[in-house]
């Protein structure tokens, strides 16, 4: 799958719920965890039984203006707020960096104004972060992985993916002045 990922998570509340957000932002291929105003300690995540933050670049920024991406790295929100985009009609950038809020709020306008892009997960209410990540990133993979059709029947395995084409060397000559 061609570009990157990095998830975190805006003023966290609850370091268990980051650190199983985290364990599966490693098991989904992230290449980077951040928290914003909010500190994340192992030894309160025990759900992070890999460890993820010593496995994957990790940062912890103080503050939304001290928040560093990545060049061309486009900021998503994920938050059920008016206007957000649903999850299932959303593209998601080559280069991406998501964001959560906390579990008993929101994430901050000051965020919320330097996002790309906020997606939404159509549900009825708001449900466990680390559960939303999950769903994002799955989302993420499927639609920008090489995935076959799938199967029209339970017990069919679906079509294979379509085998990868290298087109012909192109040659570029000087455009004329």
């Amino acid at each position: 799958m061609r570009g990157y990922f990095g998830i975190g998570v805006e003023r966290l509340s609850k370091p268990m719920n980051a650190g199983n957000l985290f364990r599966s932002a490693q098991a989904f291929g992230a290449g980077f965890l951040f928290t914003v105003a909010g500190s994340y300690a192992l030894r309160k995540a025990y759900s992070d039984t890999s460890q993820s933050t010593h496995q994957l670049p990790f940062y912890e920024f103080d503050d939304v203006p001290s928040m560093m991406l990545p060049d061309r790295c486009q900021l998503v929100g994920i938050e059920l707020i008016e206007g957000a985009v649903d999850l299932p009609t959303f593209r998601h950038p080559i280069q991406a960096a998501y964001v959560l809020g906390p579990e008993r709020g929101s994430l901050s306008p000051d965020i919320l104004e330097r996002c790309d892009h906020v997606i939404k997960i159509p549900t009825a209410f708001c449900i466990n972060v680390a559960t939303a990540g999950a769903i994002v990133m799955y989302d993420r993979i499927v639609s920008l992985g090489r995935f076959g059709q799938r199967a029209t029947f339970s017990r069919n395995p679906g079509e294979p993916p379509k085998q990868h084409v290298q087109g012909a060397q192109k040659f570029r000559t000087k455009a004329p002045n």
